[in-house]
């Protein structure tokens, strides 16, 4: 058995896919690297094929039709035969020693028959051309070395959401969930941060930096310009994890999860209304206006905790001094956390 699949989803990644590919082979033995070739035309394709020529044992090559980010999520994870699964976007890549410390994690469950469901690392934004680093830590939240549950987590900071980069599941969990990215469409990686979290019972986290987020490349869906250029999405993505869980039904069983939930949804809000204010144009502020006629449509309690009682009610603020006051607060906080 191998501990851990890590699916590297491509598209025409050849520039930079060895760096993180070689980060997963550090220990080849003990993992699974399943490449995604998402309909590549550049040398994506052979490149990978190399890799799998090299270690049979270890790396999986899918060729498929180009379905986008969340269509190589979806195939990784039907292919996979690790015990816990971990998505390594192909510009991005791992630390060896933080890589050591989970893997010797596993290893002690598996002697124990005693799984963690979901595992918190810590994730760092490598602005590696500019060599600037921030790593994003969970000690605050998940104490560290202990089985944990939802009732037991500490409260978030402002800066503080669990993405892609910090999570590891167990496999069993995420088909459990029925979690599905939609093809063709960017930023789903919210969805797959956010709706196994139900399922979820035991939670261990690692204060480690295991994931190095590259920052840098002018066509990345996190650059400004392109995230107002694909705000479609974002909003689409929005209302996908709006509607995808029952918070009420969380709620009941774990609380702070069903709270923490509610907020990851205000951080999503926050993010498509800003960037439609910054987009400034009548069709933005309609497109505004009906993103969170949508919400209270759809889900009335939800909408008054996000439009009275967390971030996104900052960034529905009325008239033209709210939309600057908005804005100010937005790019004071890129410029703190730099997260794009």
């Amino acid at each position: 058995m191998k501990y851990i699949t890590f699916t590297v989803p491509c598209y025409n990644s050849a520039p930079y896919m060895e760096r993180c590919i070689n980060s997963l082979l550090t220990f080849k033995n003990e993992v699974e690297i399943i490449i995604v070739d998402d309909g590549s035309t550049d040398k994506t394709p052979e490149i990978a094929d190399q890799y799998a020529l090299l270690y049979p044992e270890t790396v999986k090559v899918i060729h498929k039709q180009n379905g986008g980010h969340g269509s190589g999520v979806n195939t990784g994870l039907a292919h996979a035969t690790g015990k816990y699964f971990k998505v390594v976007d192909s510009d991005d890549w791992l630390d060896c020693r933080s890589l050591q410390k989970v893997l010797f994690r596993i290893m002690h469950w598996e002697k124990q028959q005693k799984w963690a469901d979901m595992i918190v690392c810590n994730y760092v934004y490598d602005h590696l051309y500019e060599n600037k680093t921030k790593s994003m830590s969970y000690k605050n939240v998940f104490k560290e070395g202990q089985m944990l549950t939802w009732n037991d987590i500490g409260i978030f900071s402002p800066s503080q959401y669990l993405v892609m980069h910090s999570l590891i599941f167990r496999t069993d969990i995420l088909k459990k969930s029925g979690v599905t990215l939609p093809e063709h469409t960017f930023y789903v990686d919210n969805i797959f941060a956010y709706r196994p979290l139900p399922y979820v019972e035991k939670i261990y986290y690692i204060n480690t930096d295991l994931y190095h987020y590259f920052l840098g490349r002018k066509d990345q869906s996190v650059n400004e310009e392109i995230l107002k250029q694909r705000i479609d999405q974002q909003i689409y993505v929005t209302k996908l994890v709006a509607d995808c869980v029952d918070l009420n039904e969380v709620k009941n069983k774990y609380p702070k999860l069903a709270r923490y939930m509610t907020r990851n949804v205000s951080i999503m809000m926050a993010i498509s209304s800003i960037h439609l204010l910054l987009i400034n144009s009548e069709d933005s502020w309609r497109k505004r206006a009906d993103l969170w006629n949508y919400i209270k449509s759809n889900n009335r309690n939800l909408y008054h905790k996000l439009r009275y009682t967390t971030l996104s009610s900052f960034t529905n603020l009325p008239g033209k001094a709210g939309r600057l006051l908005t804005v100010t607060g937005y790019k004071a906080a890129r410029k703190i956390y730099q997260f794009n």
